[in-house]
């Protein structure tokens, strides 16, 4: 059998293998431990953070498949105390880094590396971007719906739908798009608290336990070739 991790990687992965007999079944994560999570002190990831100041993350590893260049342009439209972390590394980092200096943003955008106290970042920041140009799944996403807090993503295949009817979309590359945003979600407190309600319980549909439960059914109801 071959099992597809999207119904979006499935159908793509049919027309180029030419077989439909695909079993979909999608990534999942343990949602409690990000739900629980106790926010790290932001202090320990921004530096300089002020009382007022917002704090915007994206985890996700520096490759072209990654979009860190929207979510650092989408700053140069908002106001000076947004601020946005970037927990990853790779081979794009010294590009990234070209950008921050070129926009001077260095006081703006904290470079996090690799970290292992993601859903700790994620429950203490405001917003949640994972801007991608293309997704087989988008398992980032779910973390950061899992820590209850809104989430804005690139409005691509595979990515849209793990997201539908909860998050926020934006057009990839669309930076302008991403900070208004990010700024309406700011803006209006009842709208901020309903995406952020949307995504936790949206979350709840690839905990790990259903992943686990869905690939044992499978072995056991297979018949072997």
């Amino acid at each position: 059998r071959i099992i597809a991790i999207s119904e979006k990687a499935a159908e793509l992965l049919a027309q180029h293998i030419g077989r439909n007999d695909i079993s979909v079944i999608e990534n999942g994560i343990d949602v409690q431990r990000y739900a629980q999570a106790t926010p790290i002190d932001r202090h320990e990831i921004v530096p300089d953070h002020h009382d007022g100041d917002i704090t915007i993350t994206m985890v996700a590893a520096f490759r072209p498949q990654k979009d860190q260049d929207s979510a650092t342009r989408a700053l140069t439209h908002l106001p000076d105390n947004y601020k946005l972390c970037l927990v990853g590394d790779g081979e794009r980092r010294n590009i990234i880094e070209a950008l921050i200096a070129q926009l001077g943003m260095q006081q703006r955008v904290m470079l996090l590396g690799i970290r292992t106290d993601v859903p700790q970042i994620l429950s203490a920041s405001d917003v949640v971007v994972l801007a991608s140009h293309w997704e087989g799944f988008g398992l980032a996403a779910v973390e950061g719906m899992a820590t209850k807090k809104p989430l804005i993503a690139t409005n691509v295949d595979g990515l849209a739908q793990v997201i539908s009817g909860a998050g926020v979309l934006f057009a990839d590359g669309d930076h302008h798009q991403l900070a208004t945003a990010i700024a309406e979600l700011m803006s209006h407190p009842d709208y901020y608290q309903k995406v952020a309600t949307a995504c936790a319980k949206a979350a709840l549909r690839y905990d790990i336990a259903t992943t686990a439960t869905r690939y044992s059914n499978l072995y056991h109801h297979t018949n072997p070739r």
